[in-house]
C-alpha cells in the first residue's frame, strides 16, 4: 500500500492521547465549543478563506506557489524576543518582497540566501526575525534540494505529487529535512507535519482548490499543531492541563521541543480537531480539518487577549 503520512499522524495523536499524563480532552467542553462554531462558521465566511490583504494572491500566476512555500518555510517561532515578529507582519513583507522581484523567491537565489538577505526582506522592522540562522538555513535547504531534485522548480514537487495532498506531504517531508516534525513518545515515532501541512493547505487556499492547489483529498489533512489553537482550546475548557503543567505554561516556563508534554498539547489538539469535526458533521456542517483549523486560530487572534498564555516551545516546527 502507499506510504499514508497523515494518517500517520491522526494514528499517532490518537496514540499519545490514549495515554497521556498532562493533557486530556474535555468531551463535554469540546460539545460546547461546537455549538459556538456552528454559528461561527456560518456567520464568518471570511475565516475560510486564504486571500486576505497581507498575502500574496495571484491564482492565475505561479509565483504564488513560490510566495507559500517561502512563508511556510520561515513559519514557525514568532514569540521569541521580538514583540514585532508575528505572522501577519512577515507574511506581508515577504508579499511586498515577491511584488517588488518577481525572482526573489526562486530555488537558485533561495539557495543563497544570508542574514543579509533577510535584513533587506525585512527592513520595516525593528529587528531581524527570531532563530534567523536557523531561518536562513531553511531557507537554503529548500532552494539547494529543488536544485537538486526538481530542476529547481516548486511546480515540478507539486505535479509529482499527482492531485494528493497526503503524496504531497510524503515528497516535501522526504525533499526538506526542515519540514520532518516528528516526535519520539515513550519509545514511538509521532508525526505531526505541520509546516508540511499547512503548505498544502495554503497551496489550496490561494489557487481555491484549482490549479497548483488542487489536491483531490484536501480533507484528509490534519489541523496544524501550533501555538494559538491550544491556547484557544485550553481556553475554552477543551484541552485540560495537569496543574503541574498548567503551572509551567501560565508562568512562561520553556515547554521543551521533545519533551512528553509538549507533544501532549500537540497530539491532544490533533485529536481535539478530529473530534470536533466529527461532531460538526452530525450537525450537517461539513467542514474539513484544515477549516475548523482556520477559524479556532481567527477566534484564537481575535480572543488571545483574554486567553491564559499559550505555552512556549523553542522550535522550527511551529
Amino acid at each position: 500500500p502507499p506510504m499514508d503520512p497523515l494518517g500517520d499522524v491522526r494514528r499517532t495523536t490518537s496514540l499519545v492521547v490514549s495515554q497521556a499524563q498532562d493533557v486530556r480532552i474535555n468531551d463535554s467542553a469540546l460539545s460546547v465549543l461546537c455549538d459556538d462554531l456552528y454559528s461561527e462558521a456560518s456567520l464568518n465566511k471570511h475565516f475560510l478563506s486564504w486571500a486576505t490583504p497581507y498575502h500574496f494572491c495571484d491564482p492565475s500566476s505561479s509565483l504564488t506557489t513560490n510566495y507559500v512555500l517561502v512563508v511556510d518555510t520561515i513559519n514557525f517561532c514568532f514569540w521569541r524576543e521580538a514583540p514585532d515578529w508575528d505572522y501577519v507582519p512577515m507574511a506581508t513583507a515577504l508579499k511586498k518582497v515577491l511584488e517588488n522581484d518577481p525572482h526573489a523567491f526562486d530555488a537558485d537565489r533561495l539557495s543563497n540566501v544570508t542574514e543579509q538577505t533577510l535584513s533587506e526582506w525585512f527592513n520595516g522592522f525593528n529587528e531581524l526575525p527570531p532563530s534567523r540562522q536557523e531561518r536562513v538555513r531553511l531557507l537554503r535547504e529548500v532552494g539547494s534540494s529543488l536544485l537538486d531534485l526538481y530542476q529547481g522548480s516548486f511546480l515540478n514537487l507539486i505535479s509529482a505529487a499527482r492531485k494528493s495532498a497526503s503524496r504531497f506531504v510524503q515528497l516535501v517531508t522526504a525533499a526538506f529535512p526542515g519540514f520532518r516534525d516528528h516526535a519520539i513518545y515513550k519509545g514511538n515515532q509521532i508525526f505531526f507535519y505541520k509546516r508540511a501541512q499547512i503548505l498544502a493547505a495554503d497551496l489550496w487556499g490561494a489557487y481555491n482548490g484549482e490549479k497548483y492547489g488542487e489536491f483531490e483529498d484536501i480533507g484528509h489533512l490534519t489541523m496544524f499543531a501550533d501555538y494559538r489553537v491550544p491556547q484557544m482550546l485550553r481556553g475554552h475548557g477543551v484541552l485540560v492541563y495537569s496543574e503541574r503543567l498548567a503551572s509551567r505554561v501560565d508562568g512562561l516556563m520553556e515547554i521543551v521541543s521533545g519533551e512528553p508534554a509538549e507533544i501532549e498539547i500537540r497530539a491532544g489538539c490533533v485529536e481535539a480537531v478530529e473530534r470536533i469535526r466529527r461532531v460538526l458533521t452530525q450537525k450537517g456542517i461539513l467542514l474539513t480539518s484544515v477549516q475548523v483549523d482556520w477559524i479556532l486560530w481567527n477566534l484564537g487572534e481575535n480572543q488571545q487577549k483574554e486567553l491564559a498564555p499559550h505555552h512556549h516551545t523553542l522550535t522550527i516546527f511551529y
